[in-house]
């Protein structure tokens, strides 16, 4: 019987499930989607009941393996999210995502120094005066799976300063509306937190999605350019620890491999930006049949909802330049994706780190066109990885640390489960153009 673990991701529109054997190879996988709910434009929430609780139950249980040979269980989610619960741990209010106005506080910090967390907890508690408790999503899977909520150190760094490095702070609980006993129980990233259903695997106490996808993704580099082409874009230059930059609006944060710095951030034109523009722009020809002009494709500026990093301003809104009568859905598209590579590539020159090759991972390592797109306008070649649920997959590593087959210090070492899938050139055709174009995006975007 193969030894097993599984990984779970809850994502801006779908829970995804992984099982892995102990050499990363995927045994099963599930999918199970659900509505990301725009009720405003400056708002973003969950059905926290739909997505957060009954979503990575149904994954695992969609899981075509071996229950008996499941050893672990882990789940990540985005940062940051939360959302009120009762005694039960049933949600009782929308699941707040990051970047919704609710937790605006003005700063233009990383998750970790923003704030937006506790501004999230103040209006909560606020609007929910009767709730148990307020739990970000990977404390409500857990209490769904384990009968407790419970949440890593990891995930609890971005509710900085409730969170402050030993466990949460109660005065400031209170300054919010909020007391110590409504927030989750606190374990290390990769250390057991429970079993699943009271007798079952070891269930590990979750993590971030983005740092799950990091530690299997293999941009262990100086040199590598980690691209997550999820819903969110984000872009991660891998740096020497002693490499200095003077890049206002980028993240620095140190990389789980030694002597490595991450250097970048989340950007606002990833899928869901994308996705609006298919939906928006109808059919267009997602064949490739159609032969596309280098010339002849539109500029856009990707803000449907503001943009992170660099500007950190949500008031920022999307618009095309250059639409002519000749232009198609296909080539008005095309112009989208270039979009989204444009802002990737923006963070990686001002990383100033002198870039080599492009890790991409997340769903949209599946869009051709969007791989393509990347790899034309950065002039990088990109390596597409192979299990594109790489936030499901680091989780299934993790679950393999909580259970035990694994020394918990060797969180690194996920780099042993990094394969490539296929690599994408850029496309010497469209250098030039595409070149012009990035010149017109930073002057009108």
């Amino acid at each position: 019987m193969t030894e097993a673990t599984v990984g779970i991701d809850i994502g801006t529109t779908s829970v995804k499930a992984i099982a892995a054997d102990g050499e990363g190879n995927v045994l099963a996988r599930a999918r199970v989607p659900h509505q990301l709910l725009i009720p405003g434009p400056e708002r973003m929430e969950h059905d926290a009941t739909e997505a957060w609780r009954r979503g990575p139950r149904a994954a695992l249980d969609a899981l075509d393996v071996d229950r008996a040979a499941v050893r672990g269980v882990s789940v990540a989610a985005m940062v940051p999210s939360l959302a009120a619960v009762d005694a039960a741990g049933d949600p009782i209010s929308p699941g707040l995502l990051y970047g919704d106005e609710r937790g605006r506080t003005g700063s233009a910090g990383n998750p970790a120094e923003s704030g937006e967390l506790v501004a999230f907890l103040r209006w909560l508690s606020r609007e929910f005066p009767g709730a148990a408790g307020f739990w970000p999503a990977q404390a409500v899977a857990n209490c769904e799976l384990g009968g407790e909520a419970v949440l890593d150190t990891a995930t609890a760094a971005t509710a900085f300063p409730l969170f402050d490095w030993t466990g949460w702070d109660a005065q400031l609980a209170a300054e919010v509306g909020a007391r110590v006993e409504q927030l989750p129980r606190l374990v290390p990233t990769a250390l057991p937190a429970g079993r699943v259903d009271g007798d079952g695997p070891v269930l590990g106490p979750g993590c971030i999605d983005a740092l799950a996808e990091q530690l299997v993704a293999g941009a262990d580099d100086t040199g590598d350019v980690l691209v997550i082409l999820g819903t969110t874009l984000i872009v991660w230059a891998v740096a020497d620890e002693h490499h200095t930059v003077d890049a206002p609006g980028l993240f620095t944060i140190p990389h789980t491999a030694k002597g490595k710095l991450l250097i970048g951030g989340p950007s606002n034109a990833g899928g869901l930006f994308l996705d609006w523009a298919r939906r928006l722009l109808g059919p267009s020809d997602e064949s490739g049949t159609i032969v596309l002009e280098p010339e002849r494709v539109p500029v856009w500026a990707p803000y449907l909802r503001g943009e992170r990093v660099p500007f950190h301003d949500h008031t920022r809104r999307a618009s095309a330049s250059g639409l002519d009568l000749t232009h198609d859905p296909t080539a008005v598209l095309r112009g989208a994706f270039e979009a989204s590579a444009f802002c990737a590539r923006r963070m990686i020159e001002a990383s100033a780190v002198l870039p080599r090759r492009i890790v991409a991972t997340g769903g949209g390592v599946r869009v051709d066109r969007w791989v393509q797109a990347l790899a034309d306008a950065t002039g990088l070649p990109v390596d597409c990885v192979a299990v594109p649920e790489g936030g499901a997959l680091g989780s299934a590593w993790l679950a393999r640390l909580a259970a035990g087959l694994e020394d918990p210090m060797a969180m690194p070492e996920g780099r042993r489960w990094a394969r490539t899938g296929r690599r994408v050139e850029p496309d010497p055709a469209w250098k030039d153009a595409v070149a012009e174009r990035y010149h017109r995006f930073l002057d009108t975007a």
